[in-house]
């Protein structure tokens, strides 16, 4: 399965190629971007080790870069993606829902990683383009796992408790015909009213909201049983009507089997150029650590996938003002806090000017297509029509600034007919994900991780650096899509193309089951978990330590699963990389490092 070719219009990076060597599992996924946006491909040399991308002009000049499992952590802590997943607290954050940590089936990492990877090359180009020197772009796999769990991070070391326990459990339900389906609502009164015409008490719904609300949050959701046990006395027609009398969106969760059938390649991001050039704006020229440095990105970003968008682009050096409502984003106060702002919205807003506007109002309105004529990015995440309905739509912005890259981070990009809300855990369960993140013998579940949110907003900053590209060499500004949609299929495109080869697209039973120890959890590599089980069943009990030395005694590659994140800041792994902003909230470092 491949990307289809891309209309050849003019792509960002016409006129470049592109080449690749090392490890194939860092380099794939971002040379495919990289062909997708006009590079021509000139091949792989695989070899073991990092990875390397080449990008080449015809005048000679390169930029190279290097993709490395541990760029932070010691040599040997981490070596593939399990390892990467159990050193950083993905293992620890996705297992949250079974009570102990699990890793997911997927490549998540090493996928995200591609990402930046792609990200920092079209950064360095922009930066070279108006002067900077940068010659290599360097980013790692244990980087990207950071920033996946930056926001669970945050939290875990907070000056606060969480507002609520954690605990096993979550959705999805099962019904007593055998349908799992997620329910969706961000309204107390629709939850509880869905429960009810299932029969549950209104008490006992009502008391349960803030578990499913903070879910996004938490990563798990210990709802009561009873709960549960009401979708299972009702069948599938009745808890569709039970979503259609209270206004609840519904999704049964599909296999990727039934994804495959309605599956058509698409790349995971949509450039679309303004007609209209606009006059070149006179910038100075960046430092190389911030090649986007000059740039201003104006954001009405929520929750997470377009805010992460704005924040990727502000790590990289451009100026990034959120435009929030009257009264300020009501996310700030969101426990656990650091300084009286919530530790989770300052890993996703921490150093972004704001400004408060009633966009309902004409008068705001009027101020927001004013900032935006001034600005490089507008992005927001709306839902669907209401740009249009205010007159905030591409074709209204460009018309005040016709050399403005109009990103819209959507859930579904209006490609899936009659789609639930456009969330995380609907798309997971629109789009296969809860099969493809979890081995065989094992009931499909979408993680309580937020997955898309988080590739989401990566894709996101990847589709804006190339929209501003291609302005750079059309002199137009450009319309940029990315979705949720694309993300997840982004994630299940190995499960799918194994597929259609005939072979079984989930992973095997216990692929990447953690070892217990008596006093934790020990991960390896994916490509030694055989022996390692026989020589740890063999040892005996021992503890987490003892388990790993006794693994590198065999020669084999081991490391400490992470089960609690607020012990990174103190981790030997990690210390030395993880720093506090003003308000005393955890940061983790910027995914790339540009020479």
């Amino acid at each position: 399965m491949a990307y289809p070719a891309t209309v050849r219009t003019a792509q960002p990076l016409d006129d470049l190629t592109s080449r690749t060597a090392g490890a194939p599992g860092l380099t794939a996924t971002a040379a495919r971007h990289l062909a997708v946006l006009g590079a021509e491909d000139l091949g792989a040399t695989p070899s073991e080790g990092p990875g390397t991308i080449t990008l080449a002009a015809r005048d000679g000049h390169e930029l190279t870069a290097e993709v490395a499992w541990a760029r932070i952590v010691p040599a040997g802590e981490v070596s593939d993606e399990s390892t990467a997943q159990a050193a950083t607290g993905v293992m620890h954050v996705h297992g949250r829902r079974d009570g102990e940590p699990r890793g997911l089936a997927a490549d998540y990492l090493t996928t995200a990683c591609a990402v930046l990877t792609v990200q920092g090359l079209l950064a360095a180009l922009l930066g070279r383009a108006r002067g900077a020197a940068v010659a290599e772009v360097r980013t790692g796999v244990d980087l990207a796992g950071l920033l996946s769990v930056g926001q669970y991070l945050a939290a875990a070391t907070a000056e606060e408790d969480e507002a609520v326990p954690f605990a096993p459990g979550g959705p999805p339900f099962c019904t007593a015909d055998g349908i799992r389906f997620e329910v969706e609502t961000l309204d107390p009164e629709v939850w509880v009213a869905f429960w009810r015409e299932l029969g549950a008490a209104e008490r006992l719904a009502a008391s349960a909201w803030r578990s499913f609300q903070f879910r996004y949050a938490t990563a798990c959701s210990p709802l009561s049983g009873e709960l549960h046990d009401r979708a299972r006395a009702a069948v599938w027609h009745e808890v569709r009507r039970a979503a259609e009398l209270s206004g609840a969106s519904l999704c049964a969760l599909r296999s990727l089997s039934d994804r495959l059938a309605e599956y058509e390649p698409a790349a995971p991001w949509l450039l679309s150029p303004f007609a209209t050039a606009s006059s070149p704006r006179s910038r100075n020229i960046p430092d190389v650590a911030h090649p986007l440095a000059g740039f201003t990105v104006l954001e009405a970003g929520r929750r997470i996938q377009a805010p992460l968008t704005a924040h990727l682009l502000g790590m990289l050096g451009a100026e990034v003002v959120r435009v929030e409502p009257p009264g300020g984003d009501p996310l700030r106060g969101m426990p656990p806090t650091c300084g009286e702002l919530s530790a989770r919205w300052l890993a996703l807003n921490r150093g972004k000017a704001a400004v408060e506007i009633d966009i309902k109002s004409s008068t705001g309105r009027a101020e927001l297509r004013e900032l935006a004529s001034g600005a490089d990015v507008f992005l927001h995440n709306w839902a669907p029509g209401t740009a249009e309905r205010l007159g905030l739509d591409d074709g209204d912005l460009s018309a005040v600034n016709p050399g403005l890259v109009y990103a819209y981070t959507s859930g579904w990009a209006d490609r899936i007919p009659d789609a639930p809300l456009g969330t995380d855990f609907m798309v997971q369960a629109r789009t296969g994900v809860g099969e493809a993140v979890r081995p065989e013998g094992e009931p499909p579940a979408p993680s309580l991780m937020t997955l898309l949110d988080v590739l989401g907003g990566l894709l996101g900053a990847e589709a804006v650096l190339a929209g501003l590209l291609l302005r750079e060499r059309t002199g137009a500004g450009v319309r940029v899509d990315s979705s949720l949609l694309g993300a997840a299929e982004l994630l299940t495109e190995p499960a799918l193309r194994r597929a259609v080869g005939g072979i079984v697209p989930r992973a095997p039973r216990g692929f990447r089951h953690p070892l217990p120890a008596s006093d934790g959890w020990v991960a390896v590599p994916d490509d030694c978990a055989d022996p390692a089980r026989k020589i740890v069943d063999a040892g005996g009990e021992l503890t987490a330590a003892g388990t790993v030395a006794l693994l590198r005694r065999e020669g084999l590659r081991a490391t400490f699963v992470t089960t609690a994140l607020n012990t990174l800041p103190g981790d030997p792994r990690f210390a030395a990389a993880l720093t506090r902003d003003e308000h005393g909230a955890v940061a983790v470092p910027a995914p790339w490092r540009f020479a």
